[in-house]
């Protein structure tokens, strides 16, 4: 039996690790590193420094990393994404039967939660499924951790919904696509390969944008949208440049989600 423990590590700070998540993470026999290539080499340097801070140095525990299988860019992005979910769980199926062959306590430290826009569950779901021939014997543990909302609202100090009102979260491929999802007076928008609200009318819409939320390299820019969507662009394109990669995240809201601006 394999014990596989996803553990929310949050968006970049080491301080966001949950005492649980300490705690899961000592008690594992095997921690699994994923690499993403050179470009967010950023990702598995953080789970490095978490490992050699949060790990007892008399600690049994093995630190293996690994590579990840890269996702197909064709057109039929479903499509894609599923081949490319396969291909990782027979990454991890090979990596738990080679280093734990008898069974054992695995760890894998999850950017932000396994909850929201992560595929880590689904992943995982597929190693005990029916397509998976190997018939492995899993149990899923959650260690929740700190969403990149989360961070986004705390850093710019606004709650993620007005006053009663509803909240819509989606990608930007799907605000490209839909336009304002129903009567969400506020929309969060995730996993966008750059400025998806451009397709917005921006009369009456705010923005509270947010990249590298957590990390030394954070940037912040809020403000009416048909005053900052322009620069957010400009800025978003040369932080890609500078660092190779990004990860950003940002709140539209037509109504105010605060009566004032705290000082």
């Amino acid at each position: 039996m394999i014990h596989l423990s996803l553990i929310g590590i949050g968006t970049g700070n080491p301080d966001h690790i949950t005492l649980a998540g300490v705690r899961v993470l000592r008690e594992a026999e095997l921690i699994l590193l994923p690499r993403k290539g050179e470009a967010r080499s950023d990702l598995v340097d953080l789970r490095r420094l978490l490992c050699r801070q949060l790990l007892d140095e008399t600690a049994l525990t093995r630190v293996v990393e690994f590579d990840l299988p890269r996702r197909d860019g064709r057109d039929d992005y479903l499509g894609a994404v599923d081949d490319w979910h396969a291909a990782i769980a027979e990454t991890w199926h090979g990596q738990m039967t080679q280093r734990l062959p008898e069974g054992g306590r695995v760890a894998m430290l999850i950017w932000g939660d396994p909850s929201l826009y992560d595929s880590s569950l689904r992943i995982a779901a597929r190693l005990k499924g029916p397509e998976q021939d190997s018939g492995m014997a899993l149990e899923v543990e959650v260690v929740p951790g700190i969403t990149s909302l989360q961070v986004l609202t705390a850093e710019h100090r606004i709650p993620l919904n007005a006053l009663a009102e509803p909240v819509q979260i989606t990608t930007g491929r799907r605000l490209r696509e839909r336009g304002w999802p129903g009567d969400a007076a506020s929309v969060a928008v995730m996993l966008d390969a750059g400025g998806a609200f451009q397709t917005l009318a921006p009369e009456g819409l705010h923005i509270w944008w947010g990249a590298y939320l957590g990390m030394d390299k954070q940037c912040l820019i809020d403000g009416p949208l048909a005053e900052v969507g322009p620069a957010i662009v400009e800025r978003r394109a040369a932080l890609r440049e500078r660092h190779g990669w990004i990860m950003d995240v940002y709140l539209l809201a037509r109504t105010p989600l605060l009566p004032g601006p705290i000082e």
